[in-house]
Order: structure tokens, then sequence, then C-alpha cells
């Protein structure tokens, strides 16, 4: 053998040698920085049901006198972002004001994360508790105790829940792929507002509605379609998560606890896919309700539920999954200061709540709109908050918001699978959009506690939120 043939037989032995250590030593390293910052999730359950006597939705109607369908806080974790994430949704008619700050507080602290990283969400429903710790303190100093929720309940609640969610992290599973799917829901949801000629609100038409007129009246704007947000590890689904806009009662108020049609749908399609996690969130259902197709009979309850489940079937049959990693999960915070309605004033107020003689349900909604005022003139700010996980965005929003704004954010982001779940802090009450002030009817002219101006705050909001990073 040549020299040089035998000195190039040798260098090409060399670079295979050398081949063979670098590229397992690569691919290792490559191995070792997904292992490092995996995506995952952790799923968290916890029945909330309040025992018989317990006031609901905030103490305005009928105490608790039996239990027609329990309640459940439902949980998801996600790790492997720069900090753990955390989304709650409540089978409570709402969670306001000092109630977001304890929940995200303790959350956070149990959970390893940050209070703007956590969104608390309540589904609604009327038969439920309301629970707002500010509004009761200014109860209790007027001897107005226990009233509004039970104070027990809510400590056992929230001890439960949280020690479920930090125990869930224990069986954190990895997640490869998100899930996006929508389906069109038929004849439930319709708007709450039909105008007259005159622009004006003519008929307001209510969760349920026998007004012949109200129920000829078209649908109006809505947001058809529920949206199913599901993660997945490969071709197993391990989560969940719908979103759809509306008032979810279909009646209420003679105490019979219930998570109603919305909760009712979830339990259909939980059965669907058993070991399967399931949550659902309201979406922008503050002027929606099912009026044009409920007149309240019970029976319409599971009805207008199968008609739900059935949306979301049809979303979960039309999911198309993409690949994800830790790295396209993102989240956003803004806090906000939405202006004050002026109609709000501290001394009638006042008056009211210091009254012996005024009626209770009067003293209660004076002590919910006295301390958002308060808080809100204290510069005290609520956060808007958006998950981004691949193509998929979930937008937190507060407030019984109109559905204008999810159908703007959808807008915003027209290549983007858009979520929104709304019925965050409550304490704004109803947020409409700018003209709806000038148009009257309930949601505006009775119990909104924001000016026509946050329409151009929340859209500014939206739009800072939904821009491409």
């Amino acid at each position: 053998m040549s020299f040089h043939r035998k000195y190039f037989i040798n260098l090409l032995s060399g670079f295979v040698f050398l081949f063979s250590v670098i590229c397992p030593m690569m691919a290792s390293q490559a191995a070792g920085t997904t292992k490092a910052n995996p995506l995952h999730i952790a799923t968290f359950e916890c029945d909330i049901t309040p025992p018989i006597g317990s006031p609901l939705c905030y103490g305005h109607i009928a105490p608790a006198k039996k239990i027609v369908d329990p309640l459940s806080a439902r949980g998801i974790i996600i790790l492997g972002a720069k900090k753990p994430i955390v989304m709650l949704a409540l089978d409570w008619v709402g969670a306001n004001n000092g109630a977001q700050d304890v929940w995200k507080k303790r959350l956070a602290e149990a959970l390893g994360t940050t209070a703007d990283h956590c969104a608390v969400h309540c589904l609604h429903q009327h038969d439920s508790p309301g629970v707002d710790t500010s509004a009761n303190a200014l109860l209790k100093q007027n001897d107005l105790k226990g009233l509004m929720y039970d104070e027990a309940y809510l400590e056992d609640v929230m001890q439960r829940t949280i020690a479920a969610a930090k125990k869930s992290l224990q069986t954190s599973k990895v997640v490869t792929h998100v899930g996006m799917g929508k389906g069109k829901v038929e004849q439930f949801a319709s708007n709450r507002r039909i105008l007259g000629l005159n622009g004006k609100v003519k008929i307001v038409r209510f969760s349920s509605s026998r007004n012949p007129k109200a129920i000829a009246a078209p649908e109006g704007t809505i947001d058809p379609y529920v949206r199913v947000l599901s993660l997945w590890n490969k071709d197993q689904p391990l989560a969940v998560l719908s979103y759809y806009a509306t008032h979810p009662q279909s009646y209420y108020g003679k105490g019979g606890v219930s998570c109603d049609t919305v909760g009712l749908a979830r339990s259909i399609r939980e059965k669907k896919l058993p070991g399967v996690f399931h949550a659902h969130f309201n979406g922008a259902g503050g002027n929606i309700g099912a009026g044009k197709y409920n007149n309240g009979d019970p029976k319409n309850r599971p009805l207008l539920a199968k008609r739900l489940a059935a949306g979301m079937k049809q979303a979960w049959e039309s999911t198309e999954k993409k690949s994800v990693t830790a790295d396209d999960v993102s989240w956003k915070a803004k806090p906000v200061l939405l202006p004050l309605r002026d109609t709000l004033d501290q001394e009638k107020l006042t008056t009211i709540l210091k009254n012996p003689k005024a009626r209770r349900t009067d003293r209660i909604r004076a002590s919910r709109d006295l301390i958002y005022l308060q808080r809100t003139q204290a510069g005290q700010t609520i956060d808007i908050t958006r998950l981004k996980i691949g193509p998929a965005q979930v937008i937190h929003m507060p407030g019984e918001l109109f559905v204008e704004y999810q159908l703007a954010a959808q807008k915003m982001a027209p290549g983007d699978f858009v979520c929104m779940a709304a019925y965050g802090d409550q304490g704004p009450g109803y947020i409409g959009t700018k003209i709806a002030y000038t148009q009257g009817g309930y949601e505006t002219s009775r119990v909104s506690r924001t000016a026509p101006e946050v329409e151009e705050v929340l859209i500014q909001t939206l739009q800072e939120l939904t821009e491409k990073e």
C-alpha cells in the first residue's frame, strides 16, 4: 500500500471516529436542552358545592335549599415557560375585587409563580355563590355579616382547591401538541338588547323570555361558535378547555344550587372523553343570553346544555393539532385602570349601606358599588392577560363584557385561534361599548360601573396583547 493511500485511509478513519463521537454528543446536548425546559401541564379539580342555607348570587336571591347539580373549581397549570401560568374556572356567579386578590396571591404562593400569572374566572351561574371579600368587609362593618356568602365555606374551598393545585404538580404531563377547533352552537345564544327604530333599547331580552316580540326578534349580534382548545401528548388528549359567550342560566332564584347549562354541557363532553380533564370558561357574554330560545321552563336547561355540548362535539371533531414546545408559550399581563361611571356617588351609596330600613339587596349592591368606587379612586388596577401557545391565544378579561370585544379581538389576530374568557374580576359590573351607553337598557343604564370611555381603553389593551411579539 502506498504511503499516500495509507495516509488517506487513516485520515478518513479519523473523520469517521470524530463524527461518531461528536454526533451523539450533539444529539445528547439537544436532548438535554429539551429535557431541561419541557412543556408540561398539571390539572386539578375540587368540589365547591356550598352547604344548604348558603347565600347565592351575592345574597340577592333565595339561599341554597337543595343541591340540583354539584359545583366545581377546575384549573390548569402550564409549566415550562418563564413562570408557571395558572388558569382557574369556578362554578360561581362571581369572584370580585378582594376575592380576586386573595385567590391570585394564594395560588401564586402555593405554585411558585406571581399573581399576574394567575387568571381566575367564573362561569356566572346565578344559582351559585358570589364572593367579594372587599364588599363583604363593608357589610360586616355595618352589622350585615353573612349576607353575601358563607365565610367558612370560602376558606374551606380555597384551602382544598389550592391543596389540589399544589398536589397536581406531582403528576404533571408532557405536552407535545395544541389542538384547536370550533363548532356552531344552534338555538342557544341571542343578544339581550333589542333596539327600536330610534336606535334605543326597546326590549331587554334576558336569559328567559315569554315576550312574543322578544322571541320573534332576530338573534342579533352574537358569537355563535364555541371554541375548544386542547392539549395533547402526541395522540393522547390531556386537557380540553372550552370557551363560549353567553349568560349561562336557564332559570334561577328558587334555591336550587346548579352548574346550569354550561356545567351540564361540560359534563356531557367529559363523559364522552373519560380520563381527559375538562374546564369551561365563559366568553364575553354580558349582552348575550338564551332569551330567544328559553321561556324559563326547567325542561329547557338540559335541552340548552345538549345544544352547547353538540357544538363542543363539533369543535372537538374539527380539531387541528400543531406541535408545540415550551418556547412556543408566552404570557402578557397589562394592568389597566378602567374609567369610572359618573353615576357612582360615595355619599349616596354610604347612606344606603348604613340605612337599616333600606332593602337588604339594596344595601348589598351599595356595598359592591362603593368598594369598586373606592378601589378605582385609589388607583387599584385590574390585570388583563393573554396566553399564547403556538397559534392559539387566550385573552382573560374582567367584568360582564359585551360580545363586541370578543369579536374585535378575533379580528385583531386573524391568523390565530383566539379564545376569550371574560367574567374575571366582576368589580366593574357590565362593560358595554361606547355606543351602548347612549342606547339605554338594563346593562349600561343600571349595573355598569364603567364610563363609556372604557371602550377606548380596552380596545387599545386588546391591540397590545394580541400583536405579534
